[in-house]
Parts: structure tokens; sequence; C-alpha cells
């Protein structure tokens, strides 16, 4: 199924190319300015941390439902060796494999293409087997400090978890902000929480990622009017699974990424900072969650951390 013209039709409404130059490989990430972080180090106030990342597993997240995506196996190298000859100081090393969106990641903005194109109008074909991502690589971000927003859409609708198949609107991002009393603002970056994550902490990986809530495909222009910075949430697949248009695949990824340079992150664990949250009364907080420069990755692991 080629994409539909409605979808052409938002994608013409949120598109950022050319927005911060020709030149310009990391998108709404620029909208992160000295000031935007002056002003979320103002959230701090109890000093809580409230860490956000899944354990990395060899019995992780994936399940080989998107071949190639590895969890992440681990081997010993050197195990107590004394290096420099007996009675001397020994050191252990280990060595991992994994895929680089395997649990708690960000997205590059050239983890998805349409249309032959990659964020700001460049060339699918610029991402080859032999250097990955030549622009817009995971690498050329440089950090993501901001001020974070949880927009608990779960709790505010009184549930723990949202349905599989409930597709999460503006609407019901709206009605997350105004339970969290919180307005989300230029630079942000936005947390959805589903509750979804709640199935695979529980044991059950299958169930995780199918059927999932996430994001509509009706959301990208309300993080396009904010001029949101990124976006994370708590599920595989980021927007709902099975996709609520038949057979139009992954809309809500190529609005973001390629569309609006927005980067996303998936697999975040939400559920303590959840809980915190409402505890303290407020949504907003210093996010911060610095990606591994893996040189023309698409993607890369991150262990956020919220600080209330």
């Amino acid at each position: 199924m080629s994409l539909p013209a409605a979808f052409h039709d938002i994608a013409a409404r949120v598109n950022n190319w050319g927005r911060w130059g020709a030149d310009d490989e990391i998108g709404t990430l620029n909208l992160i300015t000295d000031d935007v972080v002056r002003s979320a180090a103002a959230e701090v106030r109890s000093g809580r941390r409230v860490p956000l990342a899944l354990p990395l597993k060899e019995d992780g997240v994936q399940t080989g439902l998107i071949p190639g995506r590895v969890n992440p196996l681990h081997a010993m190298v050197r195990i107590n060796q004394e290096l420099f000859g007996p009675g001397t100081v020994a050191t252990s090393d280990d060595t991992v494999t994994m895929g680089l969106q395997t649990a708690t990641h960000w997205d590059a903005l050239t983890h998805v293409s349409h249309s032959g194109k990659i964020y700001n109008g460049r060339p699918a074909a610029t991402i080859t087997a032999h250097t990955g991502a030549r622009f817009s690589g995971i690498e050329k971000v440089p950090y993501i400090v901001s001020r974070g927003v949880l927009l608990d859409v779960a709790r505010a609708k009184g549930l723990d978890r949202l349905p599989g198949d409930h597709a999460v609107s503006p609407e019901d991002l709206d009605e997350a902000a105004e339970f969290g009393g919180v307005t989300v603002r230029r630079g942000d970056i936005v947390l959805v929480r589903t509750g979804q994550i709640q199935v695979y902490l529980a044991g059950d990986r299958h169930m995780y990622g199918h059927p999932s809530p996430g994001l509509s495909v009706r959301t990208p222009e309300w993080f396009h009017a904010r001029d949101v910075a990124a976006v994370a949430g708590d599920t595989l697949t980021f927007e709902i699974f099975p996709p609520e248009i038949e057979g139009l695949w992954l809309p809500v990824h190529a609005l973001h990424l390629v569309e609006m340079g927005l980067t996303q992150g998936q697999n975040w664990d939400l559920e303590k900072l959840s809980t915190t949250c409402a505890q303290e009364g407020r949504y907003a907080f210093l996010l911060s969650a610095m990606p591994e420069p893996f040189v023309g990755g698409t993607g890369t692991p991150v262990a956020p951390v919220a600080v209330l």
C-alpha cells in the first residue's frame, strides 16, 4: 500500500525541511537552547532522581518480531587476569553485541525513510552498509538535556494501562496535560505514558509488542504546533500497533523522523516516574537523556534520568 493522500497532507503541514538551514542534521533538537535548559534546571526542587531505562539483558524486549534487532549478547573476554605478571592488579573485561534500538533507545532521524527521502530532503541512499548514516547519524546529536514533561495518558483516564487497541489522540494529550497541570512548551521533551511497559515487566515479551496502544497519526500535528524537541513512549512500536489505518505501517515514524526531524524514543520505563510525579503533584522535571555517539548509527541505547 502506497502512502495515501491523507498522509501527504499531514506531512505538508508539519514539514520542517530547511527550517534550520539546508545543512541541518538534528531537526527539532535545535529548539533546546541555552534559555530552555536554564528554565529546565528550575524544575529541580526535591532532587529526586528517577531512572527510565530497561535493563540490558539477553532475554530483553526483542522477540524476533523485528529481524536483526537482537537483545544484548554479553560475553566475558578476560576474567581476573593479571596482565602484568603474577601478583599484579588483575582485570576483567567484557564485550556486547546488540541492536542499537534493542531496549530503551532514541531513534536517529535516519531510522526511517519514505519516498526515497530522509530528513531535510536528503536521499535515503546516503545510508549505506559500509558507513551507516552519512547524514543525521546519531553522533550528530551532541546532547539531549531539557525540560521533560510526562503526559500520563493512562493515569489521566483512571487506568493502570490503556487497552491494546487505543490510539492516543491529540485530545488524550490535552487531557493528560490538564490532569498534570502542565503546559507543553517550546523545546520540551514529552514522555507519553500508556502503561504498556507493564506487560513486559510482568514477563510477557510477546504481548508487550502486539497488540499495543500508541500514538495516533493525528498526534504529529499536536507536537509540531507546540515545537516539541523530542518525544518518547513506553511501548515497543511507539505508535499504535497494528496500525489504526489498515496497511499504513509506521506513519508516525515517517512524519516525526523524516518530515519534522523530531527525535523519538521507545521502550522507556515510565512506571516509577508516574508514581513519583503523582506523589509530588507535578509532571515537569529536568530530563537528561544523552545519546551514545555511534558514528553512522540510526539509533542509540540511552539511560535517561528525570530529576524532580
